[in-house]
């Protein structure tokens, strides 16, 4: 009998380490690094980042939420710092989706778990978190061929080399290929999805096109700079604009009584980055995503449906 208690006790002294090590690791500090945060998509996605982190480790998680303000260098310093910061997680919304790779082997060295959000980052990430961006260039650009009857002159507005901005650029060209009456005038100008350039881009535009149906923004900054550059140049009744987001700016410009902005793809930012830290944290405790890639369907958001009720961005309730 003292013989089986003592194996007994020698059983449990041996698992007893497996059991202490399946316990959750305590989180410290969330990371995020995003484009702009100018942009207000990117504000939410910090605030989604920061809610998460806090509804998972309590308020004495660090959070540290930094804008790369499209610089890849900028970017690139802000990763070092989270590493020697000790960040756990780090979300990131790369201004580059291939140039970040160092980085991001970087921070993968040093242990940290890393999810891509918004738009794919090469390096090595755990995980991504990405509205199907293919499927939000094409809608609204579907919207415009529509609209016109497939005859018409539309030019489009472009973003910078991120995987985001890429694939609604594919889709736009996908859905214009559909349409051979519609002649791209211009596809090449790069807003770099702020409304001052933007608007700027398309006052040179309206100087070299006597003639456009239609603008395509790669997101709704820029297509709020370009509706604003046509309302100032006076050509309001000639074209319409449509752009890429569903945000909350979009949805005022659709409600106004002159508004030329026509539709746009809506996202979900807040989901998209609150979940990132979700899957972090999951993959902090040996629980691999299902899906290393989850596509977030978009969808078309017109004057119509503003004048229904759709504000913008969903924020869930505490």
């Amino acid at each position: 009998m003292k013989r089986m208690l003592f194996v007994l006790a020698l059983v449990i002294v041996i698992a007893l380490p497996a059991f202490v090590q399946a316990a959750p690791v305590e989180l410290e500090c969330v990371a995020f690094t995003c484009q702009d945060l100018q942009n207000p998509f990117f504000k939410l996605m910090g605030d989604a980042v920061r809610k998460a982190a806090r509804d998972i480790g309590g308020d004495k998680v660090r959070v540290l939420v930094e804008s790369g303000d499209n610089d890849l260098n900028k970017q690139f310093q802000q990763i070092d710092d989270f590493i020697a910061a000790g960040a756990q997680i780090i979300v990131l919304n790369a201004c580059d989706s291939e140039g970040i790779a160092p980085a991001v082997r970087r921070a993968k060295e040093a242990g940290i778990v890393v999810i891509a959000s918004d738009v794919t980052a090469a390096g090595g990430v755990d995980a991504t978190m990405t509205s199907d961006n293919f499927q939000a260039g094409y809608i609204v650009a579907k919207y415009i061929a529509e609209r016109l009857n497939g005859e018409g002159n539309v030019v489009a507005i472009v973003g910078d080399p991120v995987s985001a901005s890429l694939d609604r650029k594919n889709g736009f060209d996908a859905c214009m290929a559909e349409y051979p009456g519609l002649k791209v005038l211009s596809d090449t100008q790069n807003g770099k999805g702020r409304r001052e350039l933007s608007m700027n881009l398309m006052s040179d535009l309206l100087t070299a096109f006597p003639k456009i149906d239609a603008v395509w923004g790669v997101n709704d900054p820029t297509a709020l700079g370009a509706e604003l550059a046509i309302k100032q140049a006076k050509r309001a009744d000639e074209m319409f604009v449509v752009g890429v987001d569903g945000s909350p700016d979009a949805a005022e410009s659709m409600k106004l009584p002159d508004s030329i902005f026509a539709a746009s793809s809506a996202q979900d930012p807040y989901y998209m980055a609150y979940h990132a830290v979700e899957v972090g944290w999951d993959i902090m405790n040996g629980k691999a995503p299902e899906i290393e890639t989850e596509l977030i369907p978009v969808r078309l958001i017109t004057q119509e449906d503003v004048a229904k009720g759709y504000t913008g961005w969903a924020i869930p309730e505490d």
